[in-house]
């Protein structure tokens, strides 16, 4: 194991990661999206960007296309090379506000966070659509974890805090049960060649309806490429 240093909320900190894992000439076979923050109040990344959709989102989105190259070379026909991003079953209940992605008219942290993880989802809807029709042995699934018992919940209020520590054992996965589905997604037999998944306790299942609009996705691509500054050339994709 080797640790390399990564922001997700920095896009230079990115970069610079990626530089230096370029320059090691490794292969990339897996790439699991996990990083993220929840319920935080209202503050901007170092880029300007709302902290939950600048890192939780943005920052994987700037990640997964500057490493695609790579995993793109790492992938063959009979061993894809995998993409597995990190959601929420929040999520469904999550809007996309295209006109207003900072929440700076009417922020809130259920909204914001949910928004990021709905963001997810329909990236890699996009991003497999991409694949798919670049050829690319490369697939990408999304995960939803379940309700696990970490840190994530610190900015949560004072009362739910308790009711955690005082049900955690009977409600809530332990980091190690909650890592099994997106193990899944990455190893499995059973999810060679498989793309645009949403996995939920390592079984398929369906993801929110506005998840599938296509037309929100290709907007919300175009976007993104804005945003964290590189060329849309999914343009040329229908």
């Amino acid at each position: 194991v080797e640790f390399l240093y990564c922001d997700l909320a920095s896009m230079k900190s990115i970069r610079q990661f990626v530089q230096r894992f370029r320059a090691k000439n490794c292969p990339l076979h897996v790439l699991v999206n996990n990083a993220g923050v929840m319920l935080v109040p209202e503050r901007k990344t170092e880029d300007g960007f709302e902290e939950h959709f600048g890192l939780n989102y943005l920052g994987h989105f700037l990640l997964t296309n500057l490493l695609l190259d790579t995993l793109k070379q790492s992938g063959t026909h009979s061993h894809n090379a995998r993409i597995i991003t990190v959601s929420s079953a929040t999520h469904y209940v999550g809007k996309l506000h295209l006109n207003d992605l900072q929440s700076r008219c009417s922020y809130s942290p259920h909204g914001a966070y949910a928004q990021s993880k709905l963001a997810l989802v329909l990236f890699t809807y996009r991003l497999q659509h991409l694949l798919t029709a670049n050829g690319s042995h490369v697939t990408a699934n999304v995960v939803d974890p379940g309700v696990v018992n970490t840190e994530l919940y610190k900015h949560v209020f004072w009362v739910v805090k308790v009711a955690k520590w005082m049900t955690a054992w009977l409600f809530f996965k332990t980091p190690e049960e909650g890592a099994s589905t997106s193990i899944y997604a990455a190893v499995s037999p059973e999810m060679e060649g498989a793309g645009a998944c949403y996995l939920y306790n390592e079984e398929r299942t369906k993801s929110a309806d506005v998840a599938y609009d296509e037309e929100l996705q290709r907007r919300l691509w175009t976007e993104s490429c804005k945003m964290v500054g590189i060329s849309d050339e999914s343009s040329r994709v229908p």
